[in-house]
């Protein structure tokens, strides 16, 4: 639709047409406009009793319109604080994978470092992938453990 609030002749466009589909047609048209236009622009409301201009903002914005007007969207950074904690998480992490087997930290490691899935890592140690998921549950389940008694 090129421009907002003008709702095409339908009856030139599609002469062959019944009054009824010119009449969903024209229906539709103005659903879309206002889904585009309507709900995307502010009103301003005269109340009639005081004669006081209210505004009505609009109940949907696009990121284009907000594009235009240059609005700043802050960037959603993490804090100082949060960064130290996030830190002391993965080193309470890593020292608890540390105190698993070599086995089991070859699995961690190829599953959640190296991003393998469990068929490839079943693959690598010629088993089936059920028993490297069962394997996994019950690494990480020791390591929830280790984790809580820190």
């Amino acid at each position: 639709m090129a421009k907002p609030y003008k709702i095409p002749d339908f009856r030139k466009m599609y002469p062959e047409a019944s009054e009824e589909v010119i009449a969903v047609l024209r229906t539709t048209e103005r659903k879309m406009q206002y889904q585009e236009y309507d709900l995307k622009r502010a009103r301003n409301i005269v109340d009639p009793k005081t004669g006081e201009v209210m505004t009505v903002p609009s109940r949907e914005d696009s990121y284009e319109r907000l594009q235009e007007m240059a609005v700043q969207f802050p960037e959603e950074d993490d804090g100082v604080e949060d960064q130290i904690l996030q830190k002391l998480e993965f080193e309470r992490l890593h020292k608890a994978i540390l105190t698993l087997s070599k086995e089991e930290q070859w699995l961690i490691h190829e599953v959640y470092f190296e991003n393998q899935t469990e068929r490839e890592v079943a693959k690598q140690m010629s088993v089936y992938h059920n028993a490297v998921h069962k394997q996994k549950k019950r690494i990480l389940e020791k390591l929830k453990k280790i984790l809580e008694k820190n």
